[in-house]
């Protein structure tokens, strides 16, 4: 009743302002301007839901129509009706409602600030027919929350430090743990995401990369490319497959419901319920139009405060970074709140959402600086109001948390060397193997193709027709590379490389920019190359330093899977590693990165609750995800493979 009034008298003070300043729209008294406010919010909830159900049936031309005046439309009707209130047409009323639905956000957000359960109150009002019409059950469910790039190290750091209350308070109650987990070459969303959910890790060589065979660079956050890998990862019983939900992934699991997943996206010919909903919300969506604001200008002011105070390393965000983080960081995480709500309602046995806002503004600003953290105070918050949904919802849920990597921080190879990776490459492989006069280099020179490696010049998938024509293409993601001599078929071994670029190798191995370069030899197969010595993978023999030294224990293993990777490079080239400072060099303009080795990026956590084991070491994502099938079959909310069979 509280909240009805609270709304009722904002109503009435937002419809007075309008009226108020906008020409066209008066309100003889005080009386009118409170039936006006009445009739408005009447008429919202009586014809809202038949609008959603009706324009997602015309598709997107009907929904983004109903974005633009549906509510206008409301509001017009409204003002019409109401005794004592003038209005002069459409257009009035036109501006009247987006006006007042901005105020409105303004004034909820004001009066609802630092009170628990607000939101909560909101998801379960919104589907609370769900809680009429859905039977409940004493099967648990399942659903996993991945925050993307946040490594075990900093997840417990800022556990400790009150960043994350949430799972703080589960941690230190004893309901759940925390356990690390090693995420194998490459430490990448796709590669993990292909491990987690379709045990199929060994289809992605890194985030970019070539292909032979067709001449095709693949970009697995591409939906063309997405589907494709899932194609080859997918035998039908990834971990959503029995009647589970894909929410915000890149792949989909086998899901039979994908909402806002790349790898599906082409499927969907029309916007979904959920979708339509959002956006026919005037308030919910207008609310995260005037957060996203907010957000933009805060990012605008803390870029700022690094220039200012002179944080190093740091890299210039500009206007569409500002854009993407407004969007990630406040849309698609309230999108992905209203969905995950929606379906726990639903009663869906597991679910499975990416949160990528950390990830995003920690490659930008770092993994461990203020907007970062930020950025996980506010995932925190969504875990909080997802456990006091699951209180509501029609079975009991186990929430398990994860994420895909880590992340490593550094000043990029460019901002270093004032040279980038593919330039580099492009001098070392000139005429005669001899590096140049750069007024003298396109004469003779291997023509050298880079997919990535700058935030400036176009990544691979937007350069137009097959790079079959490259002699060399280099994909670089994060301080890991990939690099490919074209028109050779096959895996290009030592021998042939040396005698085509007598500079390539020394020259890379020598720069300082470079930890090690993997290559295989005819004779001796993988080796990894370092500045005073190389490691011979095939039974580890070193000659001089261990170029892997500092690398950890898991890099030779790691590298000796890689080399039997479809699709790997020719050459594997990882940047430089600082074991003291923790500092890696992006192939990319990235202050925090991901994909190669060296630092936490490596370094994955799973949060679960006690009664879900794990075993001592979980070593790559394929062992993570047999253990969340295992999960899951032990709840009873999936099938195991021996009944499958028996059927």
């Amino acid at each position: 009743m509280v909240r009805v009034l609270v709304t009722v008298l904002l109503g009435t003070a937002v419809v007075g302002v309008v009226a108020g300043i906008l020409p066209g729209i008066s309100a003889d008294n005080g009386w009118a301007v409170l039936t006006a406010a009445i009739l408005v919010g009447l008429l919202g909830a009586a014809v809202r839901p038949a609008l959603v159900r009706v324009l997602s049936a015309i598709g997107w031309p009907g929904v983004v129509l109903g974005w633009l005046v549906a509510q206008s439309l409301l509001v017009y009707v409204a003002l019409w009706l109401t005794p004592g209130v003038h209005v002069d047409g459409f257009w009035p009323a036109f501006w009247a409602s987006w006006i007042g639905a901005v105020l409105m956000s303004i004034g909820l957000w004001v009066i609802t600030a630092g009170q628990p359960g607000v939101a909560t109150r909101h998801l379960l009002r919104v589907n609370r027919h769900f809680r009429r019409s859905v039977p409940p059950t004493d099967t648990p469910g399942v659903l996993f929350i991945q925050i993307d790039g946040l490594s075990a190290p900093l997840a417990r750091w800022a556990i400790h430090a009150g960043n994350l209350p949430t799972l703080g308070r589960w941690l230190s109650t004893g309901s759940h743990t925390l356990t690390e987990w090693h995420a194998q070459l490459p430490a990448t969303t796709p590669a993990s995401q292909a491990g987690l959910l379709h045990g199929a890790s060994d289809q992605v060589p890194a985030f970019r990369w070539y292909e032979k065979t067709t001449g095709r660079l693949v970009v697995t956050n591409q939906p063309a490319d997405s589907a494709l890998v899932e194609s080859r990862c997918s035998d039908g019983r990834g971990l959503l497959a029995e009647g589970g939900v894909s929410v915000s992934n890149v792949f989909s699991g086998d899901a039979p419901t994908s909402l806002l997943t790349m790898s599906t996206v082409a499927k969907q010919s029309g916007p979904a319920r959920y979708l339509s909903a959002y956006l026919l919300d005037p308030f919910g969506l207008t609310r995260s139009l005037v957060l996203t604001v907010g957000e933009i200008v805060k990012e605008l002011h803390q870029a700022r405060r690094q220039r200012v105070r002179q944080v190093i390393p740091r890299m210039r965000r500009d206007w569409r970074y500002v854009l993407l983080r407004g969007a990630t960081n406040v849309l698609l995480r309230h999108l992905n709140l209203a969905v995950l709500a929606e379906q726990m309602m639903r009663g869906a046995p597991v679910v499975f959402c990416d949160f990528v806002d950390y990830d995003e503004i920690a490659h930008h600003a770092g993994p461990a600086r203020p907007e970062s953290l930020a950025a996980l105070e506010g995932i925190d918050g969504v875990l909080a109001t997802l456990e006091e949904v699951a209180l509501a919802a029609p079975r009991p849920y186990h929430l398990v948390v994860l994420s895909d990597h880590g992340q490593s921080q550094g000043a990029t190879f460019e901002q270093r060397y004032g040279v980038r990776l593919d330039e580099l490459i492009r001098r070392l492989t000139a005429a005669g193997g001899v590096a140049v006069p750069e007024e003298n280099e396109q004469k003779g020179r291997a023509k050298v193709l880079r997919a990535g490696l700058s935030r400036d010049t176009p990544r691979y998938d937007e350069v137009p027709g097959r790079p079959a024509a490259e002699e060399i293409v280099v994909a670089a993601g994060g301080n890991l590379a990939l690099v490919y001599f074209a028109r050779v078929p096959g895996r290009v071994p030592l021998e042939e490389i040396e005698e085509r670029y007598p500079a390539l190798l020394a020259g890379l191995t020598g720069h300082p920019g470079i930890g090690w370069v993997m290559v295989r030899s005819r004779a001796d197969g993988p080796i990894v190359l370092g500045r005073a010595g190389r490691r011979r993978l095939a039974d580890d023999h070193v000659e001089g330093l261990d170029p892997l030294l500092g690398f950890g224990p898991r890099a030779a293993d790691d590298l000796r899977r890689h080399d039997g990777l479809a699709n790997t490079g020719d050459l594997l080239i990882n940047s430089l590693f600082d074991p003291v400072s923790q500092e890696v060099a992006a192939f990319e303009e990235l202050i925090g990165c991901h994909g190669g080795m060296g630092g936490a990026q490596s370094r994955p956590m799973l949060i679960h609750p006690r009664t879900l084991t794990v075993p001592a070491e979980l070593t790559g994502a394929d062992a993570v995800h047999r253990v969340l099938v295992g999960w899951l079959e032990q709840v009873g909310c999936r099938k195991s493979a021996d009944l499958i069979r028996e059927g």
